[in-house]
């Protein structure tokens, strides 16, 4: 879920975007304008968040801690707070009225009454057999509209939502460890009942809890406790719970548990985002995240007056760096990992303000290509000072670590636009309940890579072995072992003018394999194969066309080299996920070897709807040389005896 909203009294200036979520990190944040308790506004968490059942990932933190954080003291005339922070989009599905009715909505559900109309809830209700929605309901978010309601005075709200929330806590008595949906939504509990606990005070226009609600300092001090126990580690898991607890510390004035947030902020900022502004999860949606939930707990350390130091500030300036970068020309992140569609938030003041507003505000960055350990090449022929932004051409690739967290089996997989569409898509995010669908949205199969699906995919480590950044093309090389006895090398080389992608997939086996390339073209167009050597995929009416073809190199084209996959289910081929829910058919071209040993050097190129891609071969000693006409446009493409991919002189 995510949202950029006034709630009712929430105000939402440049003041929090300064304090928290921005460029800067000055003290303050959002004031109530009139009755009721303030709220921060709800950040942009990845659409339908969601959880794996009978999974928590611990992450330890590897990284050195930082060493600055609540180390200087910091001296206020008023007391330290701590904000509500909201409630995660979910009071939007879940009106008053429908609260008051024991109502719990959790889309893409239908509304269910899980109560018996007086606020006596059943906790172990799963009406849909689904562990996200079993985890929302436990969360006690979907109150939100109740308590914004009790803090503005309203006593049936405030009547009804105690009631559900003290029945929660009496029905799930502590450790509640064994209940993974009350586990894993401890950290949005614990922020919804010191939610509650301000509307108490604030609707009753009182300054102590009155008899009949004392059992919520109760229950924050068991949430702390199991917070306590309980850390997830460094990742949003451990973020959002180290700033939950820290929130009880402030609430109740414990010493002891701010104290313990503020050490494990420091000890997870540094592995969660590394010393290039890489997040650890593999996903560039959970990247924006991660960037707005560091800068919340920027802005709960401020506001409860502790120092947060300058290693978080430090940190989500190159992450913010990272996210630019990673925004391709139609300004939405590279669809990476359980990403859905969606652009980068364009906060004011950083480089994602000129990302994610398509150049129309802020200063344009001045980085083109970006290289991360972590596993990522982001590249882009510009940032539309002569052609447009949505005229320039943008890449992903991915390399790198083992798939972890919210990371697929994508290794040197690419995305590409030009032309001002998408040209060459990832499969998308299915959600985790989504079976079948969802083991083939993370498998190598739904991504362009060359695939080995004879065999059983090992999440390799993939290494970026050499790179070149030069005025008119990119040149990359990748080495690793998907699969057992087989070898795999991707050399990839970017054009500019003409804009195309040209990759040379070579791989070796002990046994023999099928080989297969694959290209995920967009589900608007409709891909028709011409012959062996070559395929064209169009959209109707569209004014570009994708020629992708391949030529042959070390090894002759068999029967069936070319092949497009649509709309398959056994085995599932031909799909694409925009978002968790939605399915769209999507043509996907199919490059096929078999043997021990495969060469497949392939052509994607962008074309005017009525252009041309003309090419002859030779050699030139030891050296193979492509000669390209991209619609007019000259250009060399070479492959020297040494197997270097490069940018040749027409």
């Amino acid at each position: 879920m995510s949202g950029y909203r006034r709630v009712l009294v929430v105000l939402v200036g440049l003041g929090l975007l300064g304090a928290g979520l921005g460029a800067t990190t000055q003290a303050a944040s959002v004031r109530a304008a009139g009755p009721g308790i303030t709220i921060l506004p709800d950040l942009p968490e990845p659409g339908e968040a969601q959880f794996v059942a009978g999974r928590s990932n611990v992450v330890p933190a590897t990284a050195p801690p930082a060493q600055d954080i609540g180390v200087n003291k910091v001296q206020s005339a008023v007391p330290g707070f701590y904000t509500c922070p909201g409630f995660s989009g979910l009071q939007t599905q879940n009106p008053l009225a429908g609260v008051l009715r024991d109502e719990f909505t959790w889309k893409p559900f239908a509304p269910y009454k899980v109560g018996n109309g007086a606020g006596n809830i059943n906790w172990a209700l799963n009406p849909y057999k689904n562990a996200s929605w079993y985890m929302w309901f436990h969360s006690l978010r979907w109150l939100g509209q109740g308590i914004i309601a009790a803090g503005q005075g309203d006593l049936t709200a405030l009547v009804r939502v105690n009631a559900i929330a003290a029945d929660w806590n009496r029905d799930n008595p502590y450790s509640w460890k064994g209940n993974v949906g009350a586990w894993e939504s401890t950290m949005h509990r614990t922020n919804v009942l010191i939610c509650l606990r301000q509307a108490v005070l604030t609707g009753l226009k009182v300054t102590t809890l009155p008899p009949g609600y004392v059992w919520l300092d109760t229950a924050l001090l068991n949430h702390a406790r199991f917070l306590t126990y309980n850390w997830s580690g460094a990742w949003n898991h451990g973020t959002d719970e180290s700033i939950a607890l820290f929130g009880v510390g402030c609430t109740l004035n414990r010493v002891d548990y701010k104290n313990l947030a503020q050490q494990r902020l420091a000890a997870g900022i540094t592995t969660s985002i590394d010393a290039q502004g890489s997040t650890n999860e593999q996903s560039t949606g959970y990247a924006a995240f991660n960037y707005a939930l560091w800068g919340r707990a920027v802005t709960a350390l401020q506001n409860c007056s502790v120092d947060p130091g300058t290693t978080i500030t430090s940190r989500r300036t190159l992450l913010a760096t990272w996210l630019a970068l990673a925004t391709n020309s139609l300004g939405k992140l590279h669809q990476l990992g359980d990403t859905e569609v969606q652009g980068p938030y364009p906060w004011p003041g950083t480089p994602m303000e000129y990302a994610g507003s398509l150049g129309t505000k802020g200063t344009a960055p001045t980085r083109l290509v970006g290289i991360y350990s972590a596993g990522y090449v982001f590249g882009r022929t510009g940032w539309g000072a002569t052609r447009g932004f949505t005229g320039e051409s943008t890449y992903s690739i991915r390399f790198g670590p083992t798939r972890a967290f919210h990371g697929h089996s994508d290794h040197t997989s690419m995305t590409y636009t030009a032309r001002g569409r998408e040209i060459v898509i990832d499969g998308g995010y299915a959600a985790y309940s989504a079976g079948a669908w969802r083991t083939w949205v993370v498998s190598p199969a739904a991504h362009s890579v060359m695939t080995t699906p004879l065999s059983t995919d090992l999440r390799p480590v993939t290494r970026l072995t050499s790179s070149t950044v030069k005025a008119t093309s990119e040149a990359y090389t990748f080495t690793d072992a998907p699969g057992t006895g087989i070898g795999r090398i991707r050399s990839v080389l970017v054009l500019k003018n003409p804009d195309l992608l040209v990759v040379w997939d070579r791989a070796s086996a002990r046994t023999a394999q099928a080989f297969q390339t694959l290209w995920h073209l967009p589900p608007d167009q409709r891909a028709t194969v011409t012959s062996r050597t070559t395929a064209v995929a169009m959209a109707p009416g569209d004014s570009t066309r994708t020629i992708v073809f391949q030529v042959p190199f070390r090894q002759a084209l068999p029967p069936g080299a070319l092949l497009l996959k649509q709309a398959q289910t056994n085995p599932i081929q031909g799909w694409y996920y925009p978002s968790s829910y939605v399915r769209k058919s999507a043509p996907t071209l199919m490059l096929a070897r078999s043997g021990r040993t495969a060469s497949i050097l392939s052509f994607v190129v962008p074309v005017r709807a009525t252009g041309s891609v003309l090419y002859t071969t030779r050699w030139s000693g030891t050296t193979f040389i492509i000669s390209l006409n991209v619609a007019g446009v000259r250009a060399t493409v070479a492959i020297t005896g040494g197997n270097t991919l490069f940018r040749g002189t027409p």
